[in-house]
């Protein structure tokens, strides 16, 4: 396994009355044992294809074309979409691209996922866009933010570069009619399909996700060998204590149901994890934030919100349950030169490397929370590549679909979210009346 999930610390034995009890964590994991039996017949029977995706690599085969096209002719291959849609891609590509460029051979990727018309500005004037590509996902082909995003960047380019614009779009979207297929018909636009039954917050380890990552330069069979571990002991038929999502669910579900953690910090120490915190909280929110139930997703970063957040955590209310990601890093990067560091004050870190400093700071961070009474589990990485990354992202898609069983609600659906869209139509239909 890729990781290693501690939760030693989210117990009573560990925190007094702020942490769960053994007896009902048993019986809430003893709980997930119909959500496992259920994953393993969705995948047998094919009705979930997110767990037939960790072993499939013929559609990986079929994307190498259009992978090495993209990084033949851009310079720049810009993600268009929003939510799943691109923090799978954004979690992903950050493994190869930590902010200062891509890798030898690569174009640089860069996820749109807002419709703030200053930064869609911003990219149409300083990119050159004869040497720009562009991906267009929408799952349900009807998203206004991406089709927006579209009809800007495609008008953009299209004066820059006439005729051969289409050359310069693909677009992914659900085999049926809808408005971004048309659109791509109409235009001479290439298309992938996009699986119906894959939702966009699953969809990291479809080629929604892997296909950028593919053209960053990343192993994108890898990410779906991580993620063939941690479904491995589903499929197999494990018990839910060997299982470590339902692990996690059950300890979520008791935390919040028992002892009052209403909130979910996840808190990695690893820059590269940024965007991993951003996929996590959509994931979670979106997938269990119904009928009054679920936790709030927190992200978090080390050592950032050590040096923010951490009071909060520490000295504020007792409603928090905190997930610390930890990598093997001693003794990585740079040593700090004696002779630099050579007052009194200084001496702890005389001759450390910032691998040294970033282990100290990671651990102590998760035995103060401990101390201080906060439930904390930690996982813990040797390494962060593409393997560790996929076997994360299952994780936590599995944990999210468990905890889901645990709390009686459909982790595939967002009935809420359709209020807010149907609002924005309104008001753009009333703004186009006024002003004509």
């Amino acid at each position: 396994m890729p990781y290693i999930q501690r939760i030693e610390n989210c117990f009573a034995e560990a925190l007094g009355g702020h942490g769960l009890t053994r007896a009902h964590y048993d019986a809430l994991l003893t709980a997930t044992a119909p959500a496992l039996q259920k994953l393993r017949a969705q995948h047998d029977d094919g009705s979930l294809p997110l767990l037939r995706l960790p072993a499939a690599r013929d559609d990986l085969a079929a994307l190498t074309g259009i992978v090495a096209d993209h990084r033949r002719r851009f310079g720049e291959v810009v993600v268009l979409g929003t939510g799943g849609s691109s923090l799978g891609g954004q979690t992903l590509c950050a493994l190869a691209d930590a902010g200062f460029g891509p890798r030898p051979g690569a174009p640089r990727l860069r996820f749109v996922d807002n419709v703030d018309p200053h930064t869609i500005d911003l990219l149409t004037e300083r990119l050159d866009l004869a040497r720009t590509g562009f991906i267009v996902i929408s799952k349900s082909g009807s998203t206004a933010e991406t089709l927006t995003q579209f009809f800007a960047c495609f008008a953009a380019v299209r004066k820059r570069v006439g005729a051969d614009v289409a050359e310069h779009f693909l677009a992914i979207t659900e085999p049926a009619d809808n408005g971004l297929r048309r659109l791509a018909g109409r235009h001479g636009i290439a298309l992938l399909d996009h699986d119906p039954k894959v939702g966009g917050r699953y969809s990291a380890l479809s080629l929604v996700g892997l296909l950028p990552a593919m053209i960053a330069g990343l192993d994108a069979a890898a990410v779906r060998d991580g993620a063939a571990a941690v479904l491995a002991p589903v499929l197999a038929g494990a018990k839910p204590q060997d299982v470590a999502p339902a692990i996690g669910a059950a300890l979520s579900v008791g935390l919040d149901r028992h002892a009052g953690a209403s909130g979910s910090v996840l808190m990695p120490y690893i820059d590269r994890l940024a965007y991993f915190g951003l996929w996590y909280r959509q994931l979670w929110a979106e997938s269990l934030g119904k009928q009054g139930k679920g936790t709030t997703p927190i992200n978090a970063l080390g050592t950032v919100d050590q040096h923010s957040q951490l009071q909060l955590y520490l000295d504020g209310p007792r409603d928090k349950m905190f997930t610390v990601v930890m990598l093997d890093c001693a003794g990585a990067g740079a040593r700090v030169d004696p002779a630099l560091a050579e007052e009194a004050s200084l001496a702890y870190i005389a001759g450390r490397t910032v691998g040294d400093l970033m282990d100290a700071e990671q651990r102590a961070t998760a035995a103060t929370l401990v101390r201080n009474g906060r439930p904390t589990r930690v996982l813990h990485l040797a390494r962060l590549d593409e393997r560790a990354m996929g076997a994360l992202m299952m994780h936590y898609m599995l944990e999210t679909i468990i905890a889901a069983h645990l709390l009686g609600v459909d982790p595939f659906d967002q009935p809420s979210v359709e209020e807010g869209k149907v609002l924005t139509r309104k008001y753009l239909a009333e703004s186009a009346g006024a002003s004509s």
